[in-house]
């Protein structure tokens, strides 16, 4: 991965993970980025808020612009880079930061304006979960009805938003509609109806599986499971316990995701962002909550859908012992995909080149 501050690897990972954006697809411009990250301050969250979320109000208000002249092709390429920068901003705010609701609010609306000048837009959705909803977004396959569809949930800090710039159009081009969830401790699930993470994650992949049945132009005896990051793990997890899903995409290995922290500090720059997702006040309640986070006894080989699993092996943030760990634990149909130290895609779910991902792309069109 390349480091735009050497000596800080959390802060030169999401611009990394910005940069990755920089594509057709209208998550980023590869200038703007770099601009924006000269003028932060290194260590200063605040600097970091100011300068993402600045140009991220410039690049909307060039949306607002292109709108309302009748230039609806540029207005949708801005107000979805707007809405990225503007998540970016809100990344490191604090959870009582009253700045951090607004910010993601502001982002939301400018992806769904975004969204909404697509030539297919998504379906922004509301699946009913316990006494509340997960939010998410439907884009159906290009095969129309009965066309293969895969649920995705996040990790520790994404949203279903960012789903589009990393993964949507590379599933849609192949066939594959998407159903990009916030899950319990994920996005509007928390920040809005603050519905913390569980280690049951069964229990939404039952829930949006549920919902999706339900829908005309879904087959569902052709809808598949996936998640990112720490969504290794729920991803697993879901297919462990809810057998009608047809198979598995784990996008980042997680064995036992209690692990992760063990050698991580109470002032990790992820550490209040962790006891957000969590539901809890402070590490020692969070930890405690991490432990059940795992695929030990049996779980693992509990799983009877095809699983596929990449990781890359030079991951700071999940050890790609971790990957082999949930492949040697597997007793299905399973590949593994590992992308070598040295090639840029080594790092934490193939940030820095979605390329990369494109083999468990091509493993989902190929058996779903």
């Amino acid at each position: 991965m390349w480091y735009f501050w050497p000596e800080n690897y959390m802060w030169s990972y999401q611009v990394s993970r910005i940069l990755g954006h920089t594509s057709v697809y209208g998550g980023s411009q590869f200038s703007e980025c770099l601009e924006a990250a000269q003028r932060i301050k290194l260590g200063d969250y605040n600097s970091w808020f100011k300068e993402w979320n600045r140009l991220g109000d410039r690049v909307l208000a060039q949306a607002n612009e292109a709108k309302e002249d009748g230039n609806l092709e540029t207005a949708r390429v801005h107000h979805l880079r707007a809405a990225d920068y503007i998540r970016l901003g809100e990344f490191f705010l604090q959870p009582e930061d009253s700045r951090k609701m607004e910010t993601y609010l502001k982002g939301i609306d400018s992806f769904k304006k975004g969204a909404e000048l697509l030539p297919n837009p998504p379906e922004a959705i509301k699946v009913p979960y316990e006494d509340s909803y997960l939010p998410g977004y439907f884009y159906q396959s290009p095969n129309g009805d009965n066309g293969p569809v895969v649920v995705m949930f996040g990790g520790l800090d994404s949203t279903a938003e960012e789903m589009y710039y990393a993964l949507a159009p590379y599933l849609l081009e192949r066939g594959i509609g998407l159903i990009a969830m916030d899950g319990p401790g994920q996005g509007g699930a928390l920040r809005i109806n603050n519905i913390a993470s569980r280690y049951d994650y069964e229990k939404a992949g039952t829930a949006v599986l549920e919902w999706a049945i339900q829908q005309p132009t879904v087959n569902p005896e052709r809808i598949g499971i996936m998640a990112w990051s720490m969504g290794g793990y729920m991803a697993a997890r879901i297919a462990a316990f809810e057998p009608r899903y047809k198979i598995c995409g784990i996008f980042s290995g997680v064995y036992d995701y209690s692990e992760m922290w063990e050698n991580r500090p109470d002032d990790h720059p992820l550490a209040n962002i962790l006891k957000h997702v969590m539901g809890v006040n402070d590490m020692k309640e969070a930890r405690a909550k991490l432990q059940k986070y795992n695929l030990r006894n049996g779980i693992a080989e509990q799983i009877q859908c095809p699983t596929f699993i990449l990781h890359g092996e030079d991951d700071r943030q999940g050890n790609v012992d971790h990957a082999y760990r949930v492949y040697n634990a597997l007793t299905c149909p399973k590949s593994l995909h590992i992308v070598p130290t040295g090639q840029t895609g080594d790092v934490h779910c193939q940030a820095d080149n979605h390329a990369q991902a494109f083999p468990l792309f091509d493993w989902l069109k190929n058996n779903l």
